[in-house]
């Protein structure tokens, strides 16, 4: 249900304020506040009854966290201890410790301990809630895990007595293997329990309410409440930058190199790099802001390129990395800058301040490249306009320089396309819908260990009643189960007793006994950078590193003194020079059908959204002319050379499906963002079509014989392959969108086409 605005007066003339406990009521008043708002108003009464689930989904800063522990507060204020009485689940350290200090000055005159427990936290606070539990807990799922395996029996002591558990940045975990995790453990914890605890759900992005209550309580979707409030209206100031990206004078640096001259870390940066740092460096300087860059290698390469300019402008550094390799110190200062607003502060960052972490109100957004989703995109302009002012977003995007070689999807832009529709999807006020189809393999097989773990052993029937039958692995049948089962048997994960008790095997020990165990996801080695003592960050391992070599980092630059290969530590020294190491290959979501959908309507329309610069409005016009000469409004089946390509609109799973099927019958075909390029005949291509809407929509499984590499999650390995085959297909393919995208492509007609020039 959506809210009308509060109407209350003062806090006084609210209705539900009056349900709320008097000492927290005198917080309220001591705060300033003279209203409610209308997500807080509404989650009080429902909240406060610690009866039913319920979704808190609002804007950024919109005081979701309040409107949840207000009446969880006045529910404890007369007494919290004996046992934790209500659970904060975040998804990140840093958002723990953040909200650790907004709870702690709600609950210190209410006399409710708070506590947190996470890596970072020290094992005598983390001694003394085991030895005198109660309050408010804050913990990761990780941390939530591992209470499960080391306490065992004793943890329905510490939790005899709880009454909540919220989960912030819901949106983080749906359709995730931490999320699958956290699904699991909150059922085990009520089966300990063996009654049923309210969840409270927090988050800004929901593009399905629906499928986020499902998620929230699997099986019970339908029984959640749903509290949405209106995203405010508030004015929004919203720009498209486009560059183009010219080849790099290839004559000078190969000149330079002959001549055995160092490059420095400015010659890796293209013509449009350095407008776009310096259009930043303009618009940004002397406030404050976030600037998102879509990897660790681009933030680190534009953090060092504008700190040069405000070297060169004699100025002090406003500009700042923040991204997960850095160490925490680092971090936490580049936070803690941007929020005492002593100075102007811009980060950039990468998803890393796309959660709820409060580095207080910014004066505005900038995108450097496609978001990863609409969603994302909604996430990170809630970072602005927090304060009344307008909301700002700058999204800068590059595209290559046409040649008479340059391939369709550039010719098309299609990427600034993209672009402008995810704009046009935000503005409408559409999101993605969460994820629900994966059947979560690897993390079954953490939850089964973490089970015989935590009670010593346990019956096959029961782990199946417990993680399947009743659980988040609804999916898995008894069948699968025992295949399943056997597949970690015979990896020496689980041995049986005479009795049917399943044990850990001497493979299993080993995994649950390393620290890495608790976490659901894989983190790969890294080695340690330090620098006089201090602790920079990490990088991976398997990143060419030898002494004298040079690196950009944390926003600056290092000459490597010494390589540590068994401690997997790297000194440095501050240097006049660097290169930015490659962290990830950057961060790339997977397209929904609905962006392809309205990418065609942008094509087909002749609509120029007033928010592109006049070189996007040029690069946009490129791509409509292409998608004229090419005729693709009346065909989605063209020809050009030795390559055919199919134009289905449809989004990333099957277009996917579709390029399984064509490698299925060796035909060579790779998908090139909304485009399919088959090698061969277009008749042939054609044929092939038919012969897939003929045999109707393709077994999923089947197809994945084609996929190289199917072990991509942490426990793959262990799971039995067709299980692992459905697991990928239900992740990545729709062969029933992919049936029907084939009977569109044989309908449509296609046309012969001769190579055309960018023109």
């Amino acid at each position: 249900m959506s809210l009308p605005p509060s109407s209350s007066d003062g806090g006084g003339a609210s209705s539900s304020f009056s349900l709320l406990h008097p000492r927290v009521q005198r917080w309220i008043w001591a705060q300033g506040w003279k209203e409610l708002r209308d997500i807080q108003e509404a989650a009080i009464s429902p909240v406060q009854a610690g009866v039913s689930d319920v979704i808190l989904s609002a804007s950024t800063a919109s005081g979701k966290t309040e409107a949840a522990f207000l009446p969880i507060c006045s529910r404890l204020a007369d007494g919290a201890e004996g046992s934790v009485r209500a659970i904060y689940v975040g998804p990140l350290k840093a958002l723990i410790n953040d909200q650790f200090q907004r709870l702690e000055g709600l609950c210190e005159g209410l006399g409710i301990p708070v506590h947190r427990w996470h890596g970072d936290v020290s094992q005598g606070h983390k001694g003394r809630l085991l030895k005198s539990p109660g309050g408010i807990l804050l913990i990761t799922p990780e941390s939530l895990e591992a209470l499960f395996v080391r306490q065992g029996p004793a943890l329905k002591r510490l939790l005899s007595g709880l009454e909540h558990i919220v989960i912030d940045e819901l949106h983080a975990f749906i359709g995730t293997e931490r999320g699958c995790q956290l699904q699991s453990l909150l059922h085990r914890m009520e089966l300990l329990l063996r009654r049923k605890v309210p969840r409270i759900g927090l988050s800004a992005t929901l593009g399905d309410m629906s499928l986020a209550a499902d998620f929230l309580r699997p099986g019970a979707g339908r029984d959640v409440l749903l509290l949405a409030s209106p995203s405010g209206g508030g004015e929004l100031r919203l720009q498209l930058r486009g560059y183009r990206t010219r080849a790099p004078d290839a004559q000078r640096l190969s000149a330079a190199a002959s001549e055995g001259d160092s490059l420095e870390a400015e010659d890796e940066w293209t013509e449009d790099v350095h407008a776009i740092g310096a259009h930043l460096f303009q618009a940004l300087r002397g406030t404050h802001n976030l600037v998102f860059a879509n990897s660790r290698k681009n933030v680190e390469g534009f953090a060092d390129l504008l700190r040069q300019m405000c070297e060169q402008s004699q100025l002090p550094n406003e500009f700042f990395p923040h991204h997960g390799n850095l160490s925490k110190e680092l971090r936490e200062e580049a936070e803690a800058a941007l929020k005492a607003r002593q100075r102007p502060v811009s980060l950039v960052c990468t998803t890393t301040l796309e959660m709820g972490i409060d580095v207080g109100s910014v004066q505005s957004v900038a995108q450097i490249g496609v978001a990863p989703s609409v969603a994302s995109l909604r996430q990170r302009l809630g970072r602005s306009g927090r304060k009344g002012g307008p909301a700002t977003l700058r999204i800068y995007h590059q595209e290559s320089e046409l040649t008479e070689n340059s391939p369709l999807p550039d010719q098309l832009r299609v990427r600034l396309v993209q672009s402008v529709a995810m704009v046009e999807l935000l503005l409408a006020g559409w999101c993605e819908p969460p994820s629900s189809t994966a059947f979560h393999f690897s993390t079954l097989v953490q939850q089964v260990l973490s089970l015989i773990a935590q009670y010593g052993g346990v019956k096959a029937a029961e782990v199946f009643s417990a993680l399947c039958q009743q659980g988040p692995f609804a999916r898995v049948s008894p069948e699968d189960f025992v295949r399943f089962l056997r597949e970690l048997g015979r990896a020496g994960l689980l041995e049986q007793s005479n009795d049917g008790t399943l044990l850990l095997g001497r493979v299993g020990e080993r995994i649950v006994n390393h620290y890495s165990f608790y976490a659901a996801f894989a983190s790969p080695e890294e080695f340690r950078l330090v620098t006089a003592g201090r602790t920079l960050g990490s990088m991976p391992i398997d990143q060419p590193l030898f002494a004298g070599m040079f690196l950009i980092f944390g926003g600056r630059r290092w000459k490597v003194l010494s390589v540590h290969v068994e401690e997997k530590v790297v000194e440095l020294e501050p240097a006049p020079m660097g290169r930015v190491p490659q962290f990830e290959p950057g961060t790339v979501g997977s397209v929904h059908d609905q962006v392809r959908e309205r990418m065609r309507l942008l094509y087909a329309s002749e609509l120029v959204p007033r928010y592109l610069d006049a070189r996007a409005q040029d690069l946009m016009k490129e791509g409509r002319d292409t998608f004229v000469r090419w005729r693709l409004a009346e065909r989605n089946v063209v020809s050009s050379g030795m390559h055919v390509y199919l134009f289905p609109w449809m989004g990333d799973a099957v277009l996917h499906t579709l390029e399984l099927q064509f490698h299925a019958l060796d035909m060579a075909a790779e998908v090139q963002g909304p485009v399919i390029q088959v090698q061969g005949a277009q008749a042939e291509v054609e044929a092939a079509l038919r012969g897939f809407v003929a045999a109707g929509p393709a077994r999923a499984e089947a197809l994945t014989a084609e996929v190289e590499n199917l072990v991509i999650e942490k426990h793959d390995a262990f799971v039995e392959k067709s299980l692992l085959a459905r697991d990928y297909a239900s992740r990545h393919l729709d062969v029933q969108g992919a049936w029907q995208a084939a009977q569109r492509l044989t309908r449509s007609g296609g046309g012969n086409a001769a190579s055309l020039p960018p023109g």
